[in-house]
């Protein structure tokens, strides 16, 4: 039956079901299939199909929905988030077919690698006593901004001050973030194949020193930065197996892995798939904040014994709530995670080390770190857009100076569109800016909307020239270090170069575009000052 591409198309598709089963996948059908699911399906599903931000896709419930219905909705994506890979070119119709029938069988049990065996993955290319003692070249390191070109498994390393490219590094697959060290010199980077890379930005060019595969699936690291030990420890977060595992900060040597499998909120079932979420460095004791997404508990990790032999990681466990996912700092003390599934951001004071506050967000809140700003009546506020409600939650963060206010909601700013994933802003920009790629629509998603921070009101959005032609969505926006640009990339297919749109932080005029064949998969960037001193 041919896929029909509209949204009348997936509801009548959706209503009817296939006579016949379709036949089970072949062994090479099914590898395929897998590495298709994983690429795309599994951060928000789950490796064992589980859920967290997206459903459970029990097999049984999805034969009951048939296979027509369930290519329609990977082809054309759903209001709430769901992407619409086939329609945006990602998927071709032979792949939706594939997950497709796929999603009808069990998932396959994914492997479990040992201690030693991730340890056999470490490689040291330049190691620290060979490293330089200054920076080899007369660029302004500190604004550098690490692209991540995600289908390609590279990070692209721009000169923020020229617009031009320094370097292009091999990363892990599908790299997720960016993390700069405590000092700035390294970025950090963990691919989705659970690969980390450590790029030595000092170097000219930059490149990798160390690298080390931990997990077979990941999404977060960090460094150590409190005062002592700063870029001497680094964390990397597993979503398979589920684990956390503590590395050497210079060479990325594997010291201690961790299990996360526990109970729900300490007394409910057992989850044995409590995937590591948004990792963050407490800025008042020596301690990562690990989130974990699924048994809703939030770790406070203490590095400080690492370097004593035989001494023991201890762990205080808090519980939140269920499917924690990403977050930021508030005042550089209240850390504030979205448990996204449940529509609500989560504070733990990390001063205190205690749980704090639950507030009601929008529809699958999505912070990425969130925006922080002052507003002259509602003091330090933070705050968060969501991928299925068009509307960007602001909070009061202070509760010494404005008590009234603290974890509260103060505004619902209405946006023309859901589907955002992330909220940058800047102290010297007047702007929040917000995107839009999670969105079924090919406008909402090339398009971006700045909200005025005094106001709390939508002054401009935007639709991005080029981006829908190129069927491209608009993605992460940055500021430079000085706040005076917001960098944005245009997030298209593997095989159409696209660009990184630059625009002026007070006038949103277009400065520059940042193009070339290079520019390819071009999602998260992140400016190097910025990301290590958590300005955001």
């Amino acid at each position: 039956m041919r896929m029909r591409l509209d949204l009348l198309g997936f509801l009548l598709v959706g209503a009817l079901a296939l006579a016949q089963a379709p036949a089970s996948l072949s062994p090479a059908e099914k590898e395929e299939a897998a590495k298709i699911y994983f690429d795309r399906c599994a951060g928000c599903h789950g490796v064992l199909r589980k859920g967290a931000t997206g459903p459970a896709l029990d097999p049984k419930k999805m034969a009951e929905k048939g296979v027509e219905y369930l290519k329609a909705v990977i082809f054309g994506g759903l209001p709430g988030g769901m992407p619409d890979w086939g329609r945006q070119g990602i998927l071709k119709e032979k792949d939706i077919e594939l997950v497709a029938r796929f999603l009808l069988e069990q998932p396959p049990a994914p492997p479990v690698p040992t201690f030693e065996e991730i340890k056999k993955t470490w490689k040291v290319q330049v190691p620290p006593e060979k490293r330089p003692t200054k920076p080899l070249h007369n660029r302004n390191w500190q604004n550098f901004f690490g692209q991540v070109l995600r289908d390609t498994g590279q990070v692209a390393i721009i000169d923020g001050d020229k617009k031009e490219l320094v370097a292009i590094v091999p990363t892990g697959f599908a790299t997720h973030i960016l993390r700069s060290s405590a000092t700035g010199r390294y970025f950090m980077a963990i691919g989705r194949d659970g690969k980390a890379s450590l790029i030595d930005l000092w170097m000219n060019p930059p490149q990798v020193v160390a690298e080390s595969k931990p997990c077979v699936d990941a999404r977060s690291i960090e460094s150590s930065k409190f005062r002592g030990y700063e870029d001497k420890y680094a964390v990397v977060g597993c979503y398979w197996p589920p684990t956390m595992v503590v590395l050497d900060g210079l060479t990325l040597e594997p010291l201690k892995m961790v299990s996360t499998i526990s109970y729900a909120k300490g007394a409910g079932e057992l989850v044995t798939e409590a995937r590591v979420a948004a990792i963050v460095a407490s800025h008042f004791n020596p301690e990562w904040i690990v989130n974990l997404k699924e048994s809703g508990q939030t770790w406070l990790v203490d590095y400080s014994n690492l370097h004593k032999k035989g001494r023991p990681l201890p762990i205080t466990m808090i519980d939140t709530d269920l499917f924690l996912h990403d977050g930021g700092w508030a005042l550089k003390r209240y850390f504030i995670v979205a448990a996204n599934a449940l529509n609500k951001l989560i504070v733990i004071d990390t001063k205190t080390r205690e749980f704090t506050a639950e507030v009601e967000a929008g529809v699958r809140p999505h912070p990425g770190r969130g925006s922080n700003w002052e507003h002259p009546t509602y003091g330090p506020v933070w705050a968060t857009g969501n991928i299925g409600s068009p509307e960007v939650t602001v909070v009061g963060v202070d509760p010494e100076r404005h008590p009234q206010y603290a974890w509260k909601v103060v505004k619902r700013i209405s946006l023309p569109y859901a589907g955002t994933l992330f909220i940058k802003t800047h102290p010297n920009s007047p702007w929040v800016i917000v995107d839009f790629p999670m969105s079924p629509s090919p406008q909402a998603a090339a398009s971006l909307c700045a909200i005025d921070k005094r106001k709390l009101e939508v002054t401009k959005c935007w639709e991005v020239p080029k981006a829908q032609e190129l069927k491209a969505r608009m993605v992460h926006p940055e500021f430079n270090k000085g706040g005076t640009e917001i960098w944005v990339s245009a997030w298209g297919a593997k095989d159409t170069p696209t660009f990184i749109v630059v625009y002026d932080a007070l006038t949103l005029k277009e400065k520059a575009r940042i193009t070339g064949d290079w520019v390819r998969t071009p999602t998260g960037k992140f400016n190097v000052y910025n990301t290590a001193y958590d300005i955001y």
